[in-house]
């Protein structure tokens, strides 16, 4: 894409109202704007990332077996009442009436409708295990919604929901979750760790959040030295059909400690010593077994044939993970003092080509000429062909992060060759225009 003809409305100030990085440089580097409080229009630079976080996450869900589907972000207030929360949520649900005076809802979250939907199309234990996801935008009204899409009032999450007939069942697919988790965060160029959460009136112990390291992370969290490494690799050698083999790839995983402030255990972090780390991390994804909570006789009652002819009632699991928020939380994790430092699985283009001088015919010509190559080779390219300074344009590709930059100028091109630089680590280097291809075609 052309920056001549793109939509991106950069900031060179910070804006005043933005408290915290991420909002900072989403505002700055043209990926949303605030419409209404907590409320934001996703921009084209950063609809590409948020498409393709969402499609990461699609793929590894796929891949652990879950099976999408979408439900509508309004809902009836009906299927909140056999459920209870309808009077139990509170004042962050956003109630609304239809013209012919039925109580309707905005979805906060969707357990109630998906049990709905599997009681009513669901009789037999032949239909169990499953697995259903889907990614849809959500709104919780926030009291306070701050901190751009780390705390705003509609965002897009994904939901998977798990139905089993067996509490054994019900582990096996959070474990496949657990470890679709871990290969979801580590291609996005994350290290998320798994730290035991609070599981309420339910007990046990399967609740997990992901958090991810940052700075301005808002929990306090403790851990094993171990976690700092990418461990997603290690799942790829195990069987997710084999229950017992995955539970121990899990446990092994768990037996290093993780844990917020909240589930600090003091015998533990004394056994870690001096390999216990302390951090601040920001929660991305959350999974959860609540048994039969939705499905009970207390909610919406929903009853399943056995093999012997007798009924149960399922047993479910949530799993969900911020896609929108993760936007922040990378940029939160992957900054500097010039902009965004976006992964390469994630960034909205692999490489910003720029040319320093567009009134030149001889650079434009081999800028043209590049920008062609690049797009035939298949690599997303942001090609700055403005009628701008230089330093304005290197100003802009710091800030939008992209992982690459490709200069070319006059003088370079007089002695064919352009320059390479690697956003990450500020690494320059001259290379002929194909071996510079070759470069980033690897």
């Amino acid at each position: 894409m052309r920056l001549s003809r793109h939509f991106l409305p950069v900031m060179k100030e910070t804006p005043s109202d933005a408290q915290i990085v991420s909002h900072q440089l989403m505002l700055r580097a043209g990926l949303v704007r605030q419409t209404a409080a907590g409320i934001y229009a996703w921009l084209p630079l950063g609809l590409r990332v948020l498409r393709k976080i969402e499609q990461i996450v699609r793929e590894e869900q796929d891949r652990a077996g879950a099976v999408e589907m979408l439900m509508p972000t309004i809902q009836s207030a009906d299927l909140w009442r056999e459920t209870g929360r309808y009077d139990a949520y509170g004042p962050e649900m956003l109630r609304i009436r239809d013209r012919h005076e039925r109580e309707m809802l905005y979805g906060p979250t969707n357990e109630d409708m998906i049990t709905a939907l599997f009681r009513d199309n669901v009789k037999s234990y032949r239909d169990l295990p499953r697995i259903l996801y889907h990614i849809q935008w959500k709104f919780r009204d926030e009291v306070r919604p701050r901190f751009g899409v780390m705390r705003g009032r509609e965002f897009l999450m994904k939901d998977a929901y798990s139905f089993d007939l067996d509490e054994a069942g019900a582990r096996h697919s959070y474990n496949r979750m657990f470890i679709a988790y871990l290969r979801t965060f580590a291609r996005m160029g994350l290290t998320a760790i798994p730290m035991q959460a609070d599981t309420g009136p339910i007990g046990g112990d399967l609740s997990h959040e992901f958090i991810i390291l940052a700075p301005s992370g808002e929990s306090e969290v403790f851990y094993h030295k171990a976690w700092e490494q990418d461990r997603s690799a290690a799942a790829e050698g195990v069987d997710a059909n084999d229950p017992a083999a995955l539970q121990a790839f899990v446990s092994g995983l768990t037996n290093d400690y993780a844990a917020t402030d909240e589930k600090r255990d003091e015998k533990r972090e004394s056994e870690a010593g001096a390999d216990l780390r302390q951090s601040r991390g920001i929660e991305v994804g959350h999974i959860f077994y609540f048994d039969t909570r939705y499905t009970g006789p207390d909610a919406m009652n929903m009853n399943v044939q056995t093999a012997d002819g007798g009924q149960v009632h399922p047993k479910m699991g949530s799993y969900g993970i911020g896609v929108s928020r993760l936007v922040g939380a990378m940029i939160e994790a992957s900054h500097d003092d010039a902009g965004i430092i976006w992964p390469e699985s994630v960034a909205p283009y692999r490489v910003g080509l720029i040319n320093m001088r567009a009134d030149d015919e001889s650079c434009a010509a081999a800028a043209d000429d590049l920008y062609g190559k690049l797009n035939a080779a298949g690599i997303e390219t942001l090609y700055d062909d403005r009628d701008e300074r230089g330093g304005a344009k290197f100003a802009t590709m710091d800030l939008i992060g992209l992982p690459w930059q490709l200069i070319v100028g006059p003088k370079g091109i007089a002695r064919g060759v352009v320059e390479l630089k690697n956003r990450r680590t500020g690494e320059r280097e001259e290379l002929p225009v194909e071996a510079a291809l070759a470069r980033l075609a690897a």
